[in-house]
């Protein structure tokens, strides 16, 4: 009896293969197609350096056996249906792909997902022949160096629902064509050049999610059609030229979760109506020349943890936003820079548990405010205000504060007696009144954290302290102060400074050569002391180094013949005791 069901198993296996020979060739079938291959080694062949390693995988005749990396295929046909090429995104700028995109891609006519992301170098134009490519999904081109034009070709990949060629160089108009791509989710174009308006071909995207077109030079007015795309949940056209006002339409998206439009020229009111956008969470209008009042309806986004309306000519009064129940969510709120006289910090404002607070240039005035959920905190600026007093202990519970701004005011006080958080890491208090030494910011005692310090423009005097290894300054601005002395020896132990200012003040003595240790720095400026004796041999190590400004000192000696010095302006050593050397005239005996 088993005898007997085996055989007729195996029959039945030998007709299905017999009338259907398709499927013995999908079970034998174990290389990709040879077109296939052939395309990608064509790709392979314009990439003239890959330190990503990936394409030293793309070996042997078989490019579905799993080894090629980025490479899959479809088990049943041997035909390449997905290339995802992604560099890693940690920042190693060593890490690249360079060359040419090849047009031999668009000979893989089974694709349906194409990801060539972040490579950097590769360059050239967005090859015609993708084209051919229309079973095409996903087509992601981001971070690479890709130039001309946006092949209108394109716009026949009716399949297409996701297209990202945000970070590169592409010029013209955005192509009426993909209008036609009526499947699409999601739209990317953002950094690159394009130029023009947003056209109308882009109100047959009634599926469209996301729309990012942002860091272009777009003009025109913002289409009122987009106000019907009803699924869009994403609107970024952030850092244009687009100019009118704010159409009224916007305000249909009731399931729109981010409307960026800031830094633009668009003009008029905001809309009364922006309190329908339910969904809304971040809203984006700063860097424009918006007029009028806040509307009182935007109380009623209750989801919105995000407001930047900051940069325009917005008027008072703010609107009335009850603690209990207007903008529940919110986290982030910037105001700075328009018209406001605010006078003082709105309660609404100090006694909510934010984590983002901006309110630079809104007329503030007298103590600094006392904001009962300060421990939530972590970014702050009350700069280009009226503040006087209360810095002392204003920081003390602030436990999470990581950015504190509170320059060009009028604070003045003891530096000694300001008491700063552990967790902060940027602190910048240029133009006001500060008086004492740097010591008290300066020390062993220091945190760990502290990356930034900006004390510029006040009464600081003393002397520059010795400093410690356990510091991680990267910024350090002292300019414009009292100080004297000499520059000690130990700032070597700032390993991690990038940028040095201890320029008009009265410091003396000579450049310590111990400077040329600082070999991050790309900004150093001594200018307009009373430093002598000659630019040490020893900056010439700093090859990071981008600007520096000697001017106005008592130095002589020749100026160290290496880059950068030797090709700084001549303006950079002018008004010195004796220097020489290129840019200057070359020195005597020489």
């Amino acid at each position: 009896m088993q005898i007997s069901m085996w055989v007729i198993k195996l029959l039945l296996i030998m007709v299905l293969f017999y009338f259907y020979p398709e499927i013995s060739q999908a079970s034998a079938s174990s290389a990709c197609s040879e077109s296939d291959r052939l395309a990608l080694v064509g790709f392979k062949a314009r990439i003239l350096k890959d330190t990503t390693d990936t394409l030293s995988t793309w070996t042997g005749k078989d490019c579905c056996d799993g080894g090629w990396e980025g490479v899959e295929c479809d088990p049943a046909t041997g035909r390449v249906k997905s290339l995802i090429l992604q560099r890693p995104s940690d920042g190693d700028m060593s890490v690249y792909m360079k060359g040419i995109l090849s047009p031999s891609l668009g000979n893989l006519h089974f694709l349906e997902i194409l990801v060539i992301s972040g490579m950097k170098r590769i360059g050239g134009t967005i090859p015609q022949s993708f084209s051919n490519l229309n079973r095409l999904t996903q087509l992601v081109l981001d971070d690479n160096a890709l130039q001309g034009e946006i092949p209108s070709s394109l716009g026949h990949l009716s399949l297409l629902q996701t297209v990202s060629f945000s970070g590169n160089h592409l010029t013209g108009q955005i192509p009426p064509a993909l209008g036609n791509l009526t499947n699409l989710l999601y739209l990317s174009l953002a950094k690159n050049s394009l130029v023009g308006p947003i056209g109308p071909n882009f109100k047959n995207l009634m599926g469209l999610q996301s729309l990012d077109l942002s860091f272009n030079s777009l003009s025109g007015s913002i289409p009122d059609f987009i106000g019907k795309l009803q699924f869009l949940k994403s609107l970024v056209l952030t850092h244009n030229q687009l100019s009118g006002q704010i159409p009224y339409s916007l305000c249909n998206l009731v399931q729109l979760s981010e409307l960026s439009i800031d830094q633009n020229l668009l003009s008029g009111r905001i809309p009364t109506q922006i309190g329908n956008l339910k969904s809304l969470s971040v809203l984006r209008l700063s860097a424009n020349q918006l007029t009028g009042q806040i509307p009182e309806s935007i109380a009623n986004l209750h989801n919105l943890w995000q407001l930047n309306v900051s940069r325009n000519v917005l008027m008072d009064p703010l609107p009335n936003i009850a603690f209990s129940k207007g903008l529940p969510s919110l986290l982030s709120i910037d105001l700075s820079y328009n018209n406001l006289n605010l006078g003082t910090v709105p309660e609404w404002i100090r006694n909510r548990q934010l984590s983002d607070v901006h309110l630079s240039g809104c007329k503030l005035r007298g103590t600094l405010p006392n904001f009962t959920r300060s421990d939530s905190l972590t970014s702050l600026d009350l700069s280009d205000n009226y503040f006087t007093d209360g810095i002392a202990n204003f920081f003390a519970k602030m436990s999470s504060l990581q950015s504190a701004k509170i320059s060009n005011n009028l604070l003045k006080i003891d530096l000694s007696s300001i008491r700063l958080s552990d967790q902060l890491s940027s602190l910048d208090l240029h133009s006001n009144l500060l008086f004492g030494s740097l010591s008290s910011i300066l020390s062993n005692k220091t945190s760990k954290f502290l990356e930034v310090i900006d004390v510029s423009r006040n009464q600081i005097s003393g002397s520059i302290p010795e400093f410690s290894g356990g510091l991680n300054l990267k910024v350090l601005n002292i300019a414009s102060n009292r100080i004297v002395g000499h520059i000690p020896s130990s700032i070597s132990d700032l390993a991690k400074l990038e940028r040095l200012d201890i320029s008009r003040n009265h410091i003396t003595g000579t450049i310590p050569t111990s400077l040329g240790l600082l070999l991050k720095l790309h900004w150093l400026d001594l200018s307009i002391n009373g430093l002598t004796g000659k630019i040490p041999e020893s900056l010439l190590g700093i090859e990071a180094l981008r600007h520096a400004n000697f001017r106005a000192n008592r130095l002589c000696g020749e100026i160290p013949q290496g880059r950068p010095f030797n090709v700084f302006s001549a303006a950079a050593y002018a008004h010195n005791l004796c220097l020489c050397g290129k840019p200057l005239p070359s020195c005597k005996g020489k």
